[in-house]
């Protein structure tokens, strides 16, 4: 009896399986796009009324790629099980021990290519589940941004990391128990003396983490603030899992433990309600004193009036080596209609104005010579 071309043998397959294999992974291929984008809109379904905020697209980006990722490793599956050989043949034999008795098992390429995918699927989901997690962080964060509330922009971030990081943990058990078929709660169990050397190596980890809590317990700073903390001075962009970052005004990221964040002295600057301003004017010692006293009066007069400065001290400080110096100190409020820079530019031309206007001038530092002194006795 002839055999038909489809039914043909190869390597222990027929022809028509390996058309049926390459008719598989072709569907896949091509119509894996299409599907995870029709899936991506049937899960939005479930969110839309969430996220009536953010647009669909947003979330079909998000999960287009593990969709995508799931489909190639499902298609994959399920065309090579069209494939017997190889398989059913033994990759190795091992002793699996059933009722208390040892029995030989013959463990199979089939067996290890099921792990394989196994191991691929359950990490594909997951994998959507995280990003997931990122579409509703993205949306508390887009309602978060419309709230007057800042702690909210803070809060979200961190309660994403810590939920990532909860999917991670369960994720890395579930492909403990089901691919490699450990028992999770006897592994922890028989950590023993090994799970406290791993606490101890955790140790910065873990007072990182604490102090993440504290953060948001004590609410030292809000996202958005201006900080100064070991001598660096950003703008706190993010409050993380480990760690919080901070942008300078040089643009320069920095990423500091939120342990030192709590150790450390923290200056929040933002919950300043003024800034002060603070410095000296050298005046010559050919200024009488009665034009010195017009000139602090006069300085004086002007920063009351001023509506962006609220309190004003001008006084004579100190005699210098070359000049008399009037110290100058003032608050500005914190407002952000005022502009710190400016109103500094304005005093600063102001007294140029008040020390010109009263016949004196500003020193600067001079050295005269025995010769020249002696020189300007004698006339």
């Amino acid at each position: 009896m002839e055999v038909s071309f489809f039914e043909q043998i190869f390597w222990g397959n027929t022809i028509k399986q390996y058309i049926i294999v390459a008719a598989i992974i072709l569907i896949g291929l091509l119509f894996k796009r299409i599907v995870s984008r029709i899936l991506s809109q049937l899960i939005f379904k479930l969110f839309k009324k969430f996220a009536d905020q953010v647009n669909s697209e947003t979330f079909i980006a998000l999960l287009l790629k593990p969709i995508e990722f799931f489909i190639s490793v499902s298609t994959l599956y399920v065309a090579i099980n069209q494939l017997k050989h190889p398989l059913d043949v033994t990759f190795f034999n091992y002793k699996k021990t059933i009722d208390k008795v040892k029995v030989n098992q013959a463990f199979t390429i089939g067996e290890f290519v099921d792990k394989i995918f196994l191991f691929l699927i359950i990490l594909s989901v997951f994998w959507i589940v995280l990003r997931i997690i990122d579409f509703i962080a993205h949306v508390l964060l887009v309602r978060a941004a419309n709230t007057k509330n800042k702690a909210d922009d803070q809060l979200v971030p961190f309660i994403k990391e810590l939920l990532k990081f909860i999917v991670a943990f369960i994720g890395f058990f579930v492909l403990l128990g089901y691919v490699f078929e450990v028992n999770a709660v006897s592994l922890i169990t028989g950590l023993g003396i090994g799970g406290i050397a791993i606490a101890m190596a955790a140790k910065e980890s873990l007072e990182n983490l604490l102090g993440s809590f504290l953060i948001f317990m004590d609410k030292p700073f809000t996202v958005g603030d201006v900080v100064r903390v070991d001598g660096i001075e950003g703008t706190i962009e993010r409050v993380g899992f480990r760690s919080t970052v901070l942008r300078s005004t040089d643009k320069t990221t920095y990423v500091i433990p939120n342990r030192s964040m709590i150790d450390g002295v923290l200056e929040n600057l933002t919950m300043r309600n003024a800034r002060r301003v603070k410095f000296d004017i050298g005046l010559t010692y050919e200024t009488s004193s009665e034009n010195i006293k017009k000139i602090i009066s006069e300085i004086e007069k002007y920063l009351k009036e001023h509506p962006g400065i609220t309190d004003s001290t001008v006084a004579l400080d100190s005699f210098g080596d070359s000049s008399l110096n009037v110290q100058v100190i003032y608050l500005v409020p914190m407002k952000k209609d005022l502009d710190l820079i400016k109103i500094k530019e304005q005093v600063n031309f102001s007294i140029i104005e008040i020390v010109a206007k009263n016949g004196s001038e500003f020193a600067y530092p001079t050295q005269r010579t025995v010769g020249e002194a002696t020189h300007k006795e004698e006339k």
